[in-house]
Parts: C-alpha cells; sequence; structure tokens
C-alpha cells in the first residue's frame, strides 16, 4: 500500500452576513465598518446608508482599520467577495462579504442613500450599446450594408457580458468624464 500525497490545500474563506443581520449589528455597534467596494458612479446612484466608498481597483490594507471586522457591500455580492479575498492575500482574516450586496440591503428596506439626476452605469451601457445598434441598422440601410457589423459586434459584446459578467463598455464608461467627478462624494448627509 502506497500513501498518496495531495496538492490539496485549504484557503481560508471569508464569511458572509445578510444585510439584515449587518444592519441589527450596526444599530448596537455603530462603528461597525462597512465599505462599499463598487465604483463612485454606482455608490453615488444608491448606497447603503452607513456605507463608506474605497472602490475595488483601489483597495489597500492601509485605507481600513485592522483592528476590527470589516464589512464588505458591491452590487450582488461578487465584487465584495473580492474584496474580502484582497484582504485576505493582505493580512486582515475578520472580514465579511454581505450577502447578495446592496440590492439585498435595499430589498430589505434598509435606509439607503440615493443621488438625483445621476443615471446608473447599467443603463448608460443599455443606452450606449442601443445607439450602437441603431446607428449600425440606419448605416447598414443608408450608407453600406456593411455596418449591420457593428449591430453584430454589439450583440456579441452584450453576450460575452453576460455570461462572463465582465463589460468592456461598462468599464470604458466607468472612466468617462462625467463619472469620475463623483469620486468625491460623500455620504455625510442622506440624499432624496
Amino acid at each position: 500500500m502506497t500513501a498518496v500525497q495531495s496538492n490539496f490545500t485549504l484557503e481560508p474563506q471569508f464569511k458572509t452576513i445578510s444585510a439584515k443581520a449587518l444592519w441589527e449589528m450596526i444599530q448596537r455597534s455603530p462603528q461597525t465598518v462597512l465599505v462599499d467596494v463598487r465604483t463612485p458612479l454606482e455608490y453615488a446612484t444608491v448606497h447603503a446608508t452607513p456605507a463608506r466608498s474605497v472602490p475595488l481597483d483601489t483597495l489597500t490594507a492601509q485605507q481600513l482599520p485592522a483592528s476590527r471586522p470589516l464589512y464588505f457591500i458591491c452590487k450582488s455580492g461578487k465584487r465584495a467577495a473580492q474584496a474580502c479575498t484582497k484582504m485576505m492575500d493582505e493580512g486582515i482574516d475578520d472580514v465579511w462579504s454581505v450577502d447578495g450586496g446592496t440590492e439585498a440591503w435595499e430589498a430589505a428596506g434598509l435606509p439607503v442613500q440615493k443621488q438625483r439626476g445621476v443615471i446608473s452605469l447599467e443603463r448608460q451601457v443599455r443606452i450606449g450599446a442601443g445607439a450602437m445598434v441603431l446607428a449600425g441598422v440606419v448605416l447598414a440601410v443608408l450608407v453600406h450594408p456593411y455596418f449591420i457589423g457593428l449591430s453584430g459586434f454589439v450583440g456579441a459584446g452584450l453576450i460575452f457580458a453576460g455570461v462572463t459578467d465582465w463589460c468592456g463598455m461598462g468599464m470604458l464608461i466607468a472612466r468617462m468624464p462625467w463619472n469620475r467627478h463623483q469620486a468625491g462624494a460623500t455620504c455625510s448627509t442622506p440624499r432624496a
């Protein structure tokens, strides 16, 4: 009988918490740290009232208190999980992901802050994709049939974004000047 050597290693896992359970904890302990890791535009559109904005692409352990549990929230939970993993890689182990993200927080009827007049990134992508498809069809009819390729390209991009959950157009639009000015937004006062 020979011994079997395994290369399997058990990596530490972060914990998850429901939005409602976290809200109850925040009520008992107001110094609880909730970090929203979405883009500044997404944060400005709607965010959990006690959350502070630190976008995932700029998140470092030095920006956060290391002496207490850290709770991360995003839209639905994927980026919050990435933030937890990132913090664990930097040596912070007491990290939590809010299950269901801001969508679950808002669905539970918990307090949120919204800013009027902000068009969400998702809506901007739909507007941009729709405009490109329409332009491709119109140009194909009026100028040259090859312009239909633009509509096909956009359609393929939307399918790719849906399958992989990665949207190049969304990343590009998020970097546009009208979306970047929100980086300095604070959540010190509730927004209507």
